[in-house]
C-alpha cells in the first residue's frame, strides 16, 4: 500500500487546486445530501453524515452550506434528486479501477463515464469485476510535518485505528465502524486533516511503468476531473523517479 500514497500526492496537489474552482465543495455537498437523504439529518445517529461533515469542515466550508445540503437531503429544501452510481473497470496495463459517482441523470453519467474509459485506453467492467480487489476502510491523511510518528501513532491505535502509514503523508487506516472515533481523537489532539473518508483501499498493488503509467494517469485524471465524479480509486502503482517526472 505504501507506493499507492505516492501518486496520491498529486492528488492531494490537485484536489487544492480545485478547491479553488468550487470543485471540492460542490463534491462534499453531494454526499452531505447522500447521506442525510439515506440516514437522516442527525449527524449523531448518521455516521456517513458525519463523516461528510467532518470532510467539509476540514476545507472550511461555510456552516450554512452544510445546513442547507443537509436540508436538501431531508427534503426541507427542494433540489434535484442525486443518486449515487458506482463504476467498476480496468485501466492500462491492467489496473483495477473504481468510479464512484453523484448524479441527477444517471444516464448521461454512465455514457460520460463509459467514453471516459473507452477515450483513455481503459475498460469498462461488470459490477463486482474489480471490488473483490479493494476492502472498504476509513481513511485519514495527515501531512507529515503535523505530527510524529510515536505520538500519532499511540493516539489513533488507542482510539481503535488499524495502521499508520507514512509515504509522503501519514495515512491511519480504521474499520469504517471505527472511522469517525479515530477522526474525533485526531481532532481532539489539534492535528489537522488533509482527508478524512470512507475509502476503498487496495489489497495489493500492480506496478505500472512506462506507456501504462502515462496512460493510466490520464484516465485517472480524467476521471476525477468528471463533474459527477465523487472518488477514483484504483490498485496501480508507479516508480518514485517516473511518478516525479509525470508531475512535472
Amino acid at each position: 500500500m505504501s507506493g499507492h500514497s505516492k501518486w496520491h500526492t498529486i492528488k492531494h496537489k490537485k484536489a487544492a487546486l480545485d478547491a479553488k474552482r468550487g470543485k471540492i465543495f460542490t463534491r462534499l455537498i453531494k454526499e452531505i445530501v447522500i447521506a442525510a437523504r439515506i440516514g437522516g439529518g442527525d449527524p449523531s445517529s448518521n455516521s456517513r453524515l458525519r463523516t461528510a461533515i467532518a470532510a467539509a469542515k476540514a476545507v472550511s466550508m461555510p456552516a450554512d452550506n452544510i445546513k442547507r445540503a443537509i436540508m436538501r437531503g431531508t427534503g426541507e429544501l427542494e433540489g434535484a434528486e442525486i443518486e449515487e452510481v458506482t463504476f467498476e473497470g480496468y485501466g492500462p496495463g491492467g489496473a483495477a479501477v473504481i468510479v464512484e459517482a453523484a448524479t441527477d441523470n444517471r444516464n448521461r453519467t454512465v455514457s460520460e463515464i463509459r467514453h471516459v474509459f473507452a477515450k483513455q485506453g481503459g475498460n469498462m467492467g461488470e459490477v463486482g469485476s474489480v471490488t473483490w480487489m479493494f476492502d472498504r476502510k476509513g481513511r485519514i491523511v495527515i501531512e507529515k510535518d503535523k505530527a510524529d510518528e510515536e505520538t500519532l501513532m499511540n493516539l489513533v491505535l488507542e482510539a481503535g485505528a488499524e495502521d499508520l502509514r507514512g509515504d509522503g503523508h501519514w495515512e491511519i487506516i480504521s474499520a469504517p465502524e471505527a472511522h469517525h472515533q479515530v477522526l474525533e481523537a485526531i481532532e481532539k489532539a489539534g492535528i489537522p486533516t488533509v482527508e478524512a473518508s470512507i475509502a476503498m483501499i487496495p489489497k495489493s498493488l500492480i506496478k505500472l511503468e512506462g506507456k501504462n503509467a502515462v496512460a493510466m494517469m490520464k484516465l485517472y485524471d480524467a476521471l476525477e476531473d468528471h463533474d459527477d465524479v465523487q472518488h477514483v480509486y484504483s490498485n496501480f502503482d508507479i516508480d518514485e523517479k517516473e511518478l516525479e517526472a509525470l508531475a512535472s
